[in-house]
Parts: C-alpha cells; sequence; structure tokens
C-alpha cells in the first residue's frame, strides 16, 4: 500500500497513486464506470498498466467488478457508511487502546506536533482535510498501535475508503472545530497512557462523524 509521502517507483505505481486520489478526493464521481481505454488516454499510459492499477483499486475496496458492467468506483451510500463505519469504530477505537500503551514519548510529541500545524487550518471553521499518511491523525495512531495485524486490515483494507466519505462528505461545516477537539482529547487519553479512555474517545469521535456523514448522504 503507498501513500502519498511515499515516492513512486514505476509507472504504474504512479498511476495508481493518480487514479486512487482521483477517485478519492471525487474528481472521479462516486458510482462511475471506469474505461481503461479513456482512462489510458488521460493518464498517458498502457491500457495493461490502467489494468493493474484497476486491480489494486479494488483491493482497496474502493472500486469493484459488476457482471455486464465492468470496473465501477463504489457508490457511498447510507448502508456501505453503516458497514464501514462500524467495523472502523472497532478496529481504530481497538488502535487507539493499543497506542496508548505501544508509542513512544517522541511519538506521542510528533503527534501533538501535527495537530498543531492543523489548528491552522480548523480555525477557520471552513475545512478540515488531511491528506494520506503521515499527515494523516488517524494513520498516525494506527501505526503507533505497533500491531501489524491490525495495520495491514487497516491499510490494506479500509483506510482508502474510508477517506473517500471523509474527504468528500465529512470534512466540512460545523463539524470541523468538533472534530479537531475530539483529536485533541483522544492524544491527551494516550500521552496519559489511558488506554481504556482512548478507545472510548476513538470509538465516539468515529460515530459522531458517521453521524455527521449520515445526515449528508440523506
Amino acid at each position: 500500500m503507498m501513500f502519498a509521502n511515499e515516492k513512486p517507483v514505476t509507472a504504474a505505481d504512479k498511476t495508481f497513486i493518480l487514479l486512487r486520489d482521483d477517485i478519492v478526493e471525487g474528481r472521479i464521481v462516486a458510482g462511475s464506470k471506469l474505461s481503461e481505454t479513456e482512462l489510458s488516454t488521460k493518464y498517458a499510459v498502457s491500457r495493461a498498466v490502467i489494468r493493474e492499477a484497476i486491480n489494486r483499486l479494488e483491493a482497496c475496496h474502493i472500486v469493484e467488478r459488476k457482471a455486464n458492467v465492468g470496473a465501477r468506483v463504489v457508490a457511498l451510500s447510507p448502508e456501505g457508511l453503516k458497514e464501514l463505519y462500524q467495523v472502523r469504530e472497532s478496529l481504530e477505537g481497538m488502535a487507539a487502546r493499543l497506542a496508548a500503551i505501544n508509542m513512544t514519548h517522541d511519538e506521542i510529541e510528533d503527534l501533538m506536533g501535527l495537530l498543531q500545524t492543523h489548528f491552522d487550518e480548523v480555525k477557520d471553521g471552513q475545512s478540515y482535510y488531511q491528506e494520506a499518511g503521515d499527515v494523516d491523525f488517524h494513520y498516525r495512531i494506527i501505526l503507533g498501535s505497533k500491531n501489524k495485524h491490525l495495520i495491514s486490515m487497516l491499510f490494506d483494507g479500509i483506510y482508502h475508503l474510508v477517506r473517500m466519505y471523509r474527504v468528500q462528505l465529512g470534512m466540512a461545516g460545523p463539524r470541523v472545530t468538533t472534530a479537531y477537539d475530539e483529536h485533541k482529547h483522544i492524544v491527551k487519553a494516550i500521552a496519559n497512557r489511558d488506554a481504556e479512555l482512548a478507545e472510548i474517545l476513538m470509538r465516539r469521535h468515529i460515530m459522531y462523524s458517521k453521524n455527521n456523514i449520515e445526515a449528508k448522504l440523506n
């Protein structure tokens, strides 16, 4: 799994990242059909490279294949949101619990510093956009769990599908300030090594986020 802060090695890697970001950020609309021919022209690569990128995106759960239709970007739906966030609440709650136990002092300091850099973006209350990778608060906590199976389940599984919902539906409006405050409380619990509280706060934070996105979808 590659993230925004990682350097693509091959043309296939570069195309995968470009196509993934275009989908996550809504430049390629949710639910739309993916044409290998059109995409090969758009990204100036072969259809084989596009096919590989689509296969990798299918593994990320942001592309699906349907009989008689082919590859299509997943649709953002209330049903999909509910199922995804049930899993996310459980797994990221566990990640926060483990992060409170396993993160080093320096890693926690870095997490606090990251939140401080987010403050300038949040104080105007317009948006709370975090790129994939090291500048994403949730990414840092997942890594901080130090549990390789949990990290794999999240990063290789649902991370970018979660980002689709967050980026397209959940990072603007009144929710911005409250989400940032919730992040601060989670970090404080982790810094205090209060694993139980860190998990409770993370689960509650994700539930509130789900409710916010659900209201926009409905």
